[in-house]
């Protein structure tokens, strides 16, 4: 845990009582701070009593006598209206923050000069995140990984100069933390996503930019309009900057060609490593990732021979191109981290032909028409949830499909087809380019449920039994 001293002494309020809410009054306890903490949801409350939490109604309570409101961040905080909670922190004149603006204070009071990477993207920022720990890790760092992924941010161990914090930080995340100023900051990309939270692309990437604009060096990905402009500042204000980019012509510091990854050394490319061969790092999309972990650990220390060995033995994240193993001949990959359709393209880019996709739920604005280019590698679809119906108006007479609505049934169907299939390896992708929440809580209840359902088949095999 990282106590938080910040505010010791001093009350403030906590509103949201999820994991990072339900880590963050323990931090301020241990710091010695009071807390009046409070959710809408009854489900939350009850369990937060069950932890022996002593609850406040805080729509029955003076702002005016708290220092700060925390706030979760799945909360609205401005679009498309403030939270009831914000509305009264702002009238009292109180900042409203988060759980990482706890830790960057902490970090600032404690060890400022502690490592400290920082990682978004409107994708791949996950397995960036994880990859990035992983080489840390693997060369023998004391590395303390979460924040967006995994172990919330304030059960992390406290700063210090020998512990490397890498963090995953979601644009809800950074619109809570005024004062991030992590070691070295990475922007992946950005593309059009979470508009009911923030409102226009314009504002969504404005607060993308915060996390990369105070970085003592910034990684930043150049192939979206959005990225080359902030990349763009940030030269010109002549602050440490390294890019990469899928285009030679970019001119970048990174260049992804298929599975190669090249470093620009003066007006020559060095190769780096080829991908091909690590299966967890599929497609173009994980070769960015990777030039931008590669990128982040060398400026970190790390020589060229620890990141080759970590690359190598990198186990991939769960729900995002993750192998489960196989059924018959078919490989069986749970993507269900793939919440958009720019997430699944880069799904249904890293296979070429034989594909048996499944997708559906609660539809993103734009639905899966972009991804229409890519169609032609899908041999046969199966649409479950919500989005099933528009799935397959878009698709038409393109592919073969069927309205199976459930998991079960969708994977039970792709299972049988794919066993006909004239591909030499067949696949069985699960890659929604959807949210969960009509039948699952989270996309990884979904992702689970389909691992479960896949390894529950009399022909399951284990990928590392074949």
């Amino acid at each position: 845990m990282t106590p938080v001293e910040s505010f010791r002494g001093e009350t403030v309020a906590v509103f949201g009582l999820g994991g990072s809410g339900l880590s963050t009054v323990k931090a301020l306890e241990v710091g010695g701070a009071y807390f009046a903490a409070w959710d809408d949801s009854e489900t939350s409350r009850e369990a937060a009593r069950q932890q022996n939490l002593t609850l406040v109604d805080l729509s029955q309570s003076d702002f005016s006598t708290y220092r700060a409101l925390i706030l979760a961040p799945g909360v609205p905080l401005t679009y498309p209206e403030p939270h009831w909670s914000v509305k009264k922190a702002k009238a009292a004149h109180i900042p409203v923050i988060g759980d990482i603006e706890l830790f960057c204070r902490e970090r600032q009071r404690v060890a400022p000069n502690a490592p400290f990477v920082a990682i978004t993207g409107t994708n791949g920022k996950s397995t960036t995140t994880s990859l990035i720990a992983h080489l840390l890790t693997s060369a023998g760092r004391d590395v303390a990984l979460g924040g967006n992924i995994g172990t919330a941010v304030l059960d992390l161990p406290p700063p210090s100069l020998t512990r490397y914090h890498v963090l995953e930080c979601s644009s809800f995340q950074i619109d809570l933390t005024s004062s991030i100023t992590p070691s070295v900051g990475v922007l992946l990309n950005i593309t059009p996503d979470h508009l009911d939270r923030h409102g226009t692309m314009e504002n969504y990437a404005s607060v993308k930019e915060r996390l990369v604009a105070s970085a003592e060096l910034s990684i930043i990905g150049i192939d979206d309009k959005w990225c080359q402009t902030i990349a763009k500042r940030r030269r010109e204000a002549g602050r440490p900057l390294i890019t990469m980019s899928l285009n030679e012509l970019q001119n970048a510091d990174y260049v992804i060609k298929g599975s190669l990854i090249l470093k620009r050394t003066g007006h020559e490319l060095k190769r780096i490593i080829d991908l091909s061969s690590i299966a967890t790092l599929r497609g173009m999309h994980n070769a960015q990732n990777a030039a931008a972990a590669i990128a982040a650990v060398s400026v970190l220390g790390l020589i060229d021979e620890e990141i080759i060995k970590g690359l190598n033995t990198f186990p991939g994240l769960a729900h995002r191109l993750e192998i489960i193993g196989h059924l018959g001949r078919a490989l069986v990959i749970n993507d269900s981290k793939a919440t958009n359709a720019d997430a699944t393209e880069k799904a249904l880019l890293s296979f070429s032909d034989g594909l048996f996709w499944i997708a559906g739920g609660c539809a993103k604005e734009g639905g899966i028409e972009p991804l229409s280019p890519l169609f032609t590698r899908v041999e046969k679809a199966y649409f479950i949830g919500e989005a099933a119906h528009d799935f397959a108006s878009t698709l038409g007479t393109n592919v073969p499909f069927e309205i199976s609505e459930t998991l079960e049934t969708a994977l039970l169907k792709a299972k049988l087809d794919a066993q006909a299939s004239r591909a030499k390896e067949p696949v069985i992708l699960l890659s929604p380019a959807c949210a969960s929440y009509d039948q699952f809580k989270n996309f990884e209840e979904r992702g689970n449920q389909f691992r479960k359902l896949v390894q529950s088949q009399s022909d399951f095999m284990p990928r590392e039994k074949r």
